[in-house]
């Protein structure tokens, strides 16, 4: 079971602060370091000092790093050309030696959209498959062929296709509860699907779909890996997960519920459950970027009875 840090900056922090949570990621031998891609905060919270842009984030990561592999949970297809986006991450990817994964979804937030300026298409999910049609494609296009596409909502004609990424093949992970449309992009496209804040009973039955989606299109289902993000909440007894929940403006029950809080033999035995319906990675959401030392006993007492 990979374990790796997942990261909400736009709730509030700085490109300092995230890198130094990279760095401790990297420290403590967890497998990746991954952030949203928003620019508006929600729900409490005067998100100070503001947003950070994901891939500029990741590009300085990528030379502030050398082990950990560097990704979005997700890029939002409304904030970028596929062409433009191709040309980003390849570049961060040849930047961090070959380390970089893309998440791409459809984007949903409307009040993040209306307060940059960044248009808010009503149909989103028919742009999402174009652009993973676009972006894998110009990775894919062999060094002086061109690469041409006309979709309803992109047009691409003799393109370089170029830059190449490091990787011969960027991972590429599509995630979420749809039961159709979901399932079937990640068989097209995917190398690795996540659940989002999902039970275990939901995963299963996504894991299921994506399964029988792949099978449809002809492709093995254990050519996916299987992935779960879910807010996290350690201690070593009880009195510390509940100041680690109130910090962070939640509370224990509820973090037990549809988390993973608790000591860290309760945090161990909910993973063993989700790793039992075939999930095989571990986005844990830390949204408290001050407090380290949660890192720190995550690596010690969680990390260290799953390897």
């Amino acid at each position: 079971m990979d374990l790796r840090i997942f990261t909400e900056p736009q709730q509030g922090a700085s490109y300092d602060t995230l890198l130094t949570v990279a760095k401790a990621t990297e420290d403590l031998g967890f497998d990746a370091f991954f952030r949203s891609d928003h620019y508006l905060k929600m729900g409490e919270g005067d998100g100070l000092p503001g947003p950070t842009d994901a891939w500029i984030t990741l590009a300085g990561l990528a030379r502030e790093t050398k082990r950990i592999r560097l990704g979005t949970l997700m890029t939002a297809a409304t904030f970028r050309l596929p062409g433009v986006l191709a040309i980003q991450v390849a570049q961060v990817d040849q930047m961090s030696g070959g380390r970089v994964e893309l998440g791409l979804g459809a984007g949903w937030f409307e009040e993040e959209h209306q307060a940059y300026g960044i248009p808010f298409p009503k149909e989103k999910f028919a742009r999402l498959e174009e652009q993973l049609e676009i972006v894998t494609g110009l990775w894919a296009t062999e060094p002086g062929d061109t690469f041409d596409f006309h979709g309803e909502h992109y047009d691409l004609t003799k393109s370089p296709a170029l830059p190449k990424p490091a990787q011969d093949k960027i991972p590429v992970l599509i995630g979420g509860h749809g039961a159709k449309r979901t399932p079937r992009l990640t068989a097209r496209y995917a190398d690795e699907f996540n659940l989002p804040f999902g039970s275990v009973e939901d995963s299963e039955k996504q894991f299921g779909r994506v399964r029988a989606a792949a099978q449809e299109a002809g492709r093995a289902a254990d050519a996916i890996t299987f992935s779960n993000a879910l807010v996290v909440c350690v201690g070593k007894d009880d009195q510390e997960v509940a100041r680690r929940a109130a910090a962070i403006g939640r509370e224990v029950d509820e973090l037990k519920e549809n988390g993973l809080a608790g000591t860290p033999a309760e945090v161990v035995d909910k993973i063993g459950r989700y790793a039992a319906v075939g999930s095989r990675r571990v986005y844990l959401q830390v949204l408290d970027l001050d407090d380290l030392d949660h890192l720190e006993l995550i690596s010690a007492q969680v990390q260290s009875q799953l390897s």
